[in-house]
């Protein structure tokens, strides 16, 4: 195969679980959280099957001590305060013990150089969003950052991702969207982009292999995304 000279229209990351393994800052505020409320602490192992599906979800994960939490655990005035300590304790520690994924910088690096346009397309809060890119110098290289608040839906809904489409006037089977988890593939599916996967992250113990995503990679530096688009030429030439 030749190599392709237009690379992709658009770039968009999930933030944790593919470029930063958060999960020992949350946990912590996930433990203080729970013994404020004089319940046990989770741990950081139990919080790592917890997290992807924005901050509400967690705490409820947390509350039921449980990934599917019932009815009672999604609302009320327990699950407020609870809410509200978690806020509370993340934004002081948020960044604090987070790390980049090996192969992170330099895929940015090499992406932005290439004059890709970028976008973060995260669940979690945007405020927690824009610290911890910061805090890990990352900002620079993105042009969008959709966090789970900006809009009415996020991840699995595709509309974040549509949203930074239309922002940018692009092609949707010409944007990629990159992230760990299954809510990842389901959003790019819907929305009609290509979904490359890293094999680390946060996927509720499941295998992210069995979301069959168009591409996977151990490290982000060593993720090529002209390989599907050479193949669907190399298709397209042999039916035309």
């Amino acid at each position: 195969m030749t190599q392709l000279t237009t690379p992709p229209q658009l770039i968009m990351l999930d933030l944790d679980g593919t470029l930063v393994d958060s999960v020992p800052d949350i946990a912590i505020a996930v433990d203080q959280m729970l013994i404020q409320l004089d319940r046990p602490a989770a741990g950081e192992a139990r919080v790592r099957d917890w997290v992807g599906n924005g901050a509400s979800m967690l705490v409820s994960r947390a509350l039921a001590n449980s990934l599917d939490p019932q009815p009672m655990h999604l609302e009320g005035e327990l699950f407020d305060a609870a809410y509200i300590a978690f806020l509370k304790a993340y934004a002081d520690v948020n960044g604090r013990h987070a790390q980049l994924y090996p192969g992170v910088e330099a895929a940015l690096e090499r992406w932005s150089q290439q004059r890709i346009p970028l976008a973060v397309v995260t669940n979690k809060p945007l405020m927690f969003t824009k610290v911890l890119l910061k805090s890990l110098n990352l900002s620079r290289y993105f042009h969008f950052v959709i966090g789970g608040d900006s809009l009415p839906l996020k991840k699995p809904d595709p509309s974040p991702l549509l949203h930074v489409i239309k922002e940018l006037d692009a092609e949707a089977g010409a944007c990629w969207m990159i992230g760990d988890s299954k809510n990842d593939v389901q959003a790019a599916r819907a929305a009609q982009c290509k979904i490359a996967c890293v094999s680390y992250g946060y996927n509720h113990g499941e295998n992210i292999a069995d979301s069959e995503p168009d591409l996977l990679v151990d490290r982000l530096d060593k993720l090529d995304l002209y390989l599907v688009s050479e193949q669907d030429e190399d298709q397209q030439s042999l039916t035309s």
